[in-house]
C-alpha cells in the first residue's frame, strides 16, 4: 500500500474526487480553496520523480538544478531525472560533470515533448508522483510540497504551479483553459501578480511545464499523446483527464519562474505552426463528445481555412474568376497554346505557414479511420459530461483573429450552430487573453 492509500485510508477505493462530480466541487473532506495547509511530515510524503526533457539548453542548467537542490523535501524520497532528446550543446557533459547527481538519459534524437516526458516517466518505476517540469524554470524551496498537497489531501488527481515570469514581476500561467475550437489559455498570462491569482482553483490542463500528476494514473491514462510530438499534448492530458472522472487543481503556493528558452525559435517556424494548428484540432476530436463534436467540427474547420486564406498571399483572385476572364481562341491551334501555357505555369505559390496549416488539417482528414479510433478509445472510458467541464475553457468564445471577415465567420458559425449558447451564464465566458 503507499502513501496515498495510507493517508486516505482508501484501500482499493477509488480516490476522492476522481468521480464524476462538478469540476467546481471541491472532494469530500478536502481543505477550502485557498487556504494554506499544514506541513506534512516526511512519512507521509510520497517518492517523487522530477521529470525534465532536454533540447540544446545546458545554459538553463544553473537555475533550474540549482534551486531544484535546495527543495525542501526529503533526499531518499526525490529522483530528478533528465531525458536528453539529442542534444549538440555538450548538455550530458556538463551534466555528468556539474550535476552528478541528476539521473540522465540520452536520447539519440529529439523524440519530441510527449515521448521523452513519458519515456521519462516509464523509468521512474518506483515513483508514486511524476513532476514535469521544463529545463527553463527554477522552483522556490516549497514548491514541490505545495504542489503535491492537493494529491496526498485528496482534492485532486493532478496539479499546476503558478508560474512567474524570471523576475517574478508578471504572472506567466495561473491555470489553464482554451476557447471553443482546442486553442489554449495560460490565465493571467503577463499580469501583474495580484489576489486574484492566489486562489486555487479547477483547471482545464497542468501545464506541461510545472505539473504533478499520480504516476500510475499518468500511465492508467496513456499519458502525453505522442502523437502530438509538442505543443498541446498537456491540454489533450488535462481535457482528457476531466472526460476520465478526475481531477486538476491550480496550485498558487507551488511558486516557480520561467525563463522562456524559445527552443521553438530554433526551427522553422512552419514547423512549429504545423503542431500547433494541428494538435488543438487532434484535442478536440479525441476529447468532446458526439453532440458538440458534430457542432465544432464545421465551425472549426470553417475557421481554419479562413485562417489559412488570411495567410496563404493569394492577394489576386482575378485569374481564376471567370467573369473576369476573356475566353480563349477555339480552334485546334487556340486549344495548344491553351495547354502549353497552362503547362508552364500551373500552379501558383502561397506562403509556407498557409501550407503548413493544410497539413497539419489534412494530418486529421487524412487519417480519419486511425483519429476515429483514437477518439473511440478515449470516449469508451467517458465519466465526466461536456457540459460539465465547460466551465473551464475559461473564455471559450475568444476570437483569435481580428481581420474582419475571420470575426463575422466566428460570431456567425457560434451563433448558427448554437455552440454560443452552451456557455451561457458561464463566467469568463468572453474576453482576450493576453498574449
Amino acid at each position: 500500500m503507499g502513501v496515498f492509500d495510507r493517508l486516505l485510508g482508501r484501500g482499493n477505493r477509488p480516490m476522492p474526487g476522481s468521480g464524476p462530480a462538478l469540476p467546481g466541487a471541491p472532494a469530500s473532506g478536502a481543505a477550502p480553496q485557498g487556504s494554506a495547509a499544514p506541513r506534512r511530515k516526511d512519512g507521509e510524503l510520497p517518492r517523487v520523480a522530477v521529470v525534465i526533457l532536454n533540447y540544446n539548453g545546458q545554459h538553463h542548467f544553473a537555475g533550474c538544478f540549482g534551486s531544484l537542490a535546495k527543495l525542501d523535501y526529503p533526499r531518499e524520497l526525490l529522483e530528478v531525472l533528465l531525458i536528453d532528446n539529442g542534444s549538440s550543446d555538450g548538455s550530458v557533459e556538463a551534466l555528468r560533470r556539474d550535476w552528478a547527481w541528476v539521473r540522465t538519459l540520452v536520447n539519440p534524437r529529439n523524440l519530441g515533448f510527449s515521448a521523452g516526458c513519458n519515456q521519462g516517466a516509464r523509468e521512474a518505476e518506483r515513483a508514486e508522483v511524476v513532476v514535469f517540469l521544463n529545463n527553463d524554470m527554477r522552483v522556490e524551496p516549497g514548491f514541490l510540497r505545495a504542489l503535491l498537497d492537493p494529491l496526498l489531501a485528496g482534492e485532486a488527481d493532478a496539479t499546476t504551479a503558478k508560474m512567474l515570469s524570471w523576475d517574478g514581476k508578471r504572472i506567466d500561467s495561473a491555470g489553464g483553459g482554451m476557447n471553443f475550437h482546442g486553442i489554449g489559455i495560460q490565465k493571467g498570462y503577463q499580469e501583474p501578480p495580484s489576489s486574484v491569482h492566489d486562489q486555487r482553483a479547477p483547471s482545464l490542463f497542468a501545464c506541461g511545464g510545472a505539473m504533478a500528476i499520480r504516476a500510475g494514473l499518468f500511465r492508467e491514462v496513456g499519458g502525453f499523446d505522442e502523437e502530438f510530438f509538442a505543443y498541446y499534448e498537456d491540454v489533450d492530458l488535462g481535457w482528457r483527464l476531466w472526460v476520465l472522472g478526475h481531477r486538476i487543481l491550480y496550485v498558487p503556493e507551488a511558486v516557480c519562474y520561467h525563463h522562456h528558452s524559445s527552443t521553438s525559435k530554433t526551427f522553422p517556424p512552419e514547423t512549429v505552426r504545423l503542431l500547433q494548428v494541428r494538435n488543438p484540432v487532434l484535442a478536440c476530436f479525441k476529447n468532446y463528445d458526439d453532440q458538440h463534436l458534430q457542432a465544432v467540427l464545421p465551425a472549426l474547420l470553417s475557421l481554419y481555412l479562413r485562417r489559412i486564406w488570411i495567410g496563404a498571399g493569394l492577394h489576386d483572385t482575378t485569374p481564376f474568376r471567370i467573369e473576369a476572364t476573356e475566353a480563349q481562341a477555339r480552334g485546334v491551334v487556340g486549344r495548344l497554346v491553351d495547354k502549353a501555357r497552362h503547362a508552364v505555369n500551373d500552379s501558383v505559390p502561397i506562403s509556407r505557414i498557409a501550407a503548413a496549416d493544410l497539413i497539419g488539417i489534412n494530418d486529421l482528414l487524412g487519417r480519419y479511420d486511425h483519429w476515429m479510433g483514437r477518439r473511440a478509445a478515449v470516449q469508451s472510458k467517458r465519466r465526466r459530461s461536456d457540459a460539465e467541464i465547460f466551465a473551464l475553457f475559461h473564455k471559450p468564445l475568444w476570437c483569435i483573429e481580428e481581420e474582419p471577415a475571420y470575426k463575422e465567420l466566428h460570431s456567425g458559425m457560434t451563433r448558427f450552430l448554437g455552440i454560443d449558447r452552451w456557455f451561457e451564464g458561464l463566467a469568463g465566458r468572453g474576453g482576450d487573453p493576453r498574449g
